[in-house]
């Protein structure tokens, strides 16, 4: 009898984390489900992905908050992979957010991630099997004004990407990022029509990227056909930036 797999997906009532999901879900994979705020949305989901006949638990918690990292470890039994794909970006000057703001997301994108992985990992060191994969940004490789902040985040979350993959390496855990361009998600909603037309133009393939275009690559990093990939930051984006 196959052994069941479980994947934890962070951020799962946006729009990327709702396209990972139903994508696991096809390839079989028990789900933990977090959320913070959008509960509506991930009711709808859980909806969704009743035909599955897979075990799915609900988690709400705020990743802003200390030890809010703790709720989910509690929740969690068994693991095979982890997918962070929460996120929040402020948009304005640097001398525009709060003490208070950049605190929330520092504590939200990498403080919390951290104390997760580090609480989750030995489950996996356990059975020498497991990927971690992160959905981070362009912007956390090319950086992005009004967005500093968010652009810091993002690339400490590819750095830790690529020293956590050296040393889980050897207990065959695989370590990797997904870096998005312009997706189109409500982090878009900012911008008019004529802005995204403007960006769409910018881009060398003349469109926004779509959220199942992500989950299709965190798939392939999460399958046996990724075997030997690992400490990868892989862009997708359309062209718009090419290392």
């Amino acid at each position: 009898m196959e052994r069941k797999r479980f994947a934890l997906v962070t951020g799962a009532s946006g729009d990327i984390g709702r396209a990972i999901a139903l994508k696991l879900a096809e390839e079989g994979y028990n789900l933990y489900l977090h959320y913070n705020q959008n509960e509506i949305a991930m009711d709808f989901l859980i909806e969704e992905l009743r035909h599955y006949n897979l075990a799915v638990v609900k988690i709400q918690s705020d990743f802003s908050q200390p030890f809010s990292y703790k709720k989910i470890v509690d929740s969690i039994h068994d693991i095979d992979l982890l997918v962070f794909a929460d996120g929040k970006s402020h948009y304005g000057l640097i001398t525009d957010i709060t003490d208070e703001e950049s605190n929330l997301l520092i504590q939200q994108l990498l403080t919390t991630p951290f104390l997760l992985v580090k609480s989750l990992v030995p489950k996996m060191v356990s059975q020498k099997s497991g990927s971690i994969i992160f959905v981070t940004s362009i912007w956390g490789e090319v950086g992005a004004s009004c967005e500093v902040l968010y652009s810091i985040l993002k690339g400490g979350q590819n750095s830790f990407v690529k020293a956590l993959s050296k040393e889980l390496a050897p207990s065959s855990i695989r370590v990797n990022a997904v870096s998005p361009g312009a997706i189109r998600t409500k982090m878009l909603n900012r911008f008019s029509t004529v802005e995204l037309h403007d960006i769409s133009d910018e881009i060398p393939m003349g469109r926004l990227g779509e959220p199942n275009e992500i989950a299709d690559v965190i798939l392939f990093l999460s399958s046996d056909k990724s075997s030997y990939i690992t400490g990868q930051v892989i862009g997708v984006n359309g062209g718009w930036y090419t290392k």
